[in-house]
């Protein structure tokens, strides 16, 4: 599938439409329906992310090396509906972080092979704009501010995160979160050297990704106009 065609826009364009209404629809018009729009992106989040398992193993393509669900995309899947349910700041931290730092990397360079509407293509796509519907649901539809010092803390929870990964690459052989090798469709560690160089500029980029994402939220603007639900998760 390639970048830029029908097939890659398309969803990139529902991601962005229905972000832009849910968001603005919450920022004009909180009630409890915003509550119930919350729980059903969570839900749906969820069996999309577990969908993956039953499918694999009707297809007798399951295997200890590539269906874990252990990708930083999957985790921050269930981050992002559990923080859509309890509203805690840490998971939001994670869910906006973790969404747009790196599911939204996935999603404009997608390492998929299928078409629609094949199952895989359908549930890459549904998981991956929904965990960034999710993210900015939270942060400018709920307005639910990361913190002072949340870059520092995402980034050391993220390299604590590729820690845990690479030790199962280890005990298993595979290639989760890209430790071993770069995507063979190419990504931006395409560019950022060969094995295991590629690892530590990763790691600077990401450091700079979670700063420009953290940079609207160190502005001095009235946190009323961010929140409508202060304290509340907090």
């Amino acid at each position: 599938m390639g970048i830029l065609s029908p097939e890659h826009l398309v969803p990139l364009a529902l991601l962005l439409g229905i972000a832009t209404l849910l968001c603005a629809a919450a920022r004009r018009a909180p009630g409890r329906w915003v509550d119930v729009v919350a729980a059903t992106i969570a839900l749906a989040i969820v069996i999309a992310e577990l969908s993956w398992q039953p499918y694999v193993l009707a297809n007798h393509a399951w295997s200890v090396e590539a269906s874990l669900p252990v990708q930083l995309c999957d985790v921050g899947g269930f981050v992002a509906a559990a923080a859509l349910l309890w509203r805690q700041i840490l998971l939001v931290e994670v869910a906006y972080f973790w969404g747009l730092g790196g599911t939204l990397q996935a999603l404009l360079t997608p390492d998929l092979k299928d078409h629609f509407p094949s199952f895989p293509y359908l549930q890459f796509y549904v998981t991956h704009d929904l965990v960034i519907l999710a993210a900015l649901f939270l942060v400018i539809g709920l307005g639910s501010q990361p913190r002072p010092g949340s870059v520092r803390r995402i980034f050391l929870l993220t390299l604590a995160f590729a820690v845990l990964v690479g030790l199962i690459d280890l005990a298993t052989g595979g290639n989760y979160m890209y430790l071993r090798q770069v995507p063979a469709g190419g990504s931006l560690l395409s560019l950022m050297g060969p094995w295991p160089w590629y690892i530590g500029s990763g790691a600077v980029l990401t450091l700079l990704v979670l700063a420009v994402l953290d940079a609207p939220f160190r502005r001095s603007f009235p946190t009323r106009l961010w929140r409508h639900d202060a304290g509340r998760g907090t």
